[in-house]
């Protein structure tokens, strides 16, 4: 395999494996044991390694956690051609590698493309979950009811990534730092994100055929036939208690994207991080454990200090 993470970055309490399913592979991190599942599904343009602060917090809670590279990613195999990466095949990429973890009690965890696919999971409850966990990424319905001027002036990369070929080349200049840089450069605190982690997503965007698996995320959101573009749908309402964390200096999504959510999930609970980036896990990690652990423990949770 690939070295995207050094050894001098690595926590010795989280250990990598290969988890095989039908062709593909998939690299997951790994923390943990007991038969309480935590998953925890990263985004773009990210890695299993951005929830590096969250596995040791949640093994600790008695949870085998788990934060797989996505198709595409890291280590994970990248399958070609758009129609591989709709959201319902990723959604059933969770679902298996859930039934593979043999767990009797799943905790779905999520960020930016995770939290597309992890909500598009849990509104079609394909699997139970005992908590779902969103950082960052409004529910589909609140989307589309927020949807503006603005928020299309801050969702304009979506529409690049439709171009063919660009993206890949823009982004992969100079062995693909700039996508390290951006992530860094979007941090409220770059501090942080220092360049030695930055470095880290842009060898994991350096790898062969990952850039164009990453867009194509993008690229199939967008076609014909994806569920998540069927305007005017009405979704089924989430059963499943949830906890949305939103932090609020968040360059691409707006605050306004959250308003509503309570209408399509019956047990909705929500904590804004002011002076918080988009990457909210990384950025504010301390503040996230706590408010994750606090509700999957069932006990209130802590609101911003």
């Amino acid at each position: 395999m690939d070295e995207i993470v050094p050894d001098s970055l690595k926590d010795p309490r989280i250990q990598t494996k290969i988890l095989q399913i039908g062709d593909l592979e998939f690299e997951i991190d790994c923390c943990g044991q007991g038969d309480r599942l935590a998953l925890c599904l990263h985004g773009f343009p990210e890695h299993s390694f951005s929830w590096r602060y969250q596995l040791p917090m949640l093994a600790d809670l008695g949870y085998q956690a788990w934060a797989p590279n996505m198709r595409g990613y890291g280590n994970s195999s990248k399958p070609k051609g758009v129609s591989s990466y709709q959201l319902d095949t990723l959604v059933e990429d969770i679902a298996a590698i859930i039934e593979a973890s043999g767990c009797k009690e799943t905790v779905l965890i999520a960020h930016d493309w995770g939290a597309v696919v992890a909500w598009h999971f849990a509104i079609n409850n394909r699997l139970p979950l005992s908590h779902l966990i969103i950082c960052n990424v409004p529910h589909p319905q609140s989307m589309q009811q927020a949807f503006s001027w603005e928020q299309l002036k801050k969702s304009w990369y979506i529409f690049f990534f439709q171009i063919p070929k660009l993206p890949e080349f823009l982004l992969g200049r100079d062995n693909a730092k700039g996508v390290g840089e951006m992530i860094r450069n979007t941090f409220v605190n770059p501090e942080k994100f220092p360049m030695e982690i930055a470095d880290v997503f842009s060898r994991n965007a350096n790898q062969p055929g990952a850039l164009t698996a990453m867009i194509n995320y993008y690229r199939a959101l967008l076609r014909r036939g994806n569920r998540s573009n069927r305007e005017g749908e009405s979704f089924p309402i989430i059963k499943t208690p949830t906890l949305m964390i939103w932090g609020e200096e968040d360059v691409a999504l707006s605050k306004e994207t959250t308003y509503g959510t309570e209408k399509y999930v019956e047990n909705f609970n929500i904590r804004y991080l002011p002076n918080v980036s988009h990457w909210v896990q990384q950025e504010s990690p301390e503040e996230v454990n706590s408010m994750i652990s606090a509700f999957i423990k069932d006990e209130s949770i802590p609101f911003a200090q």
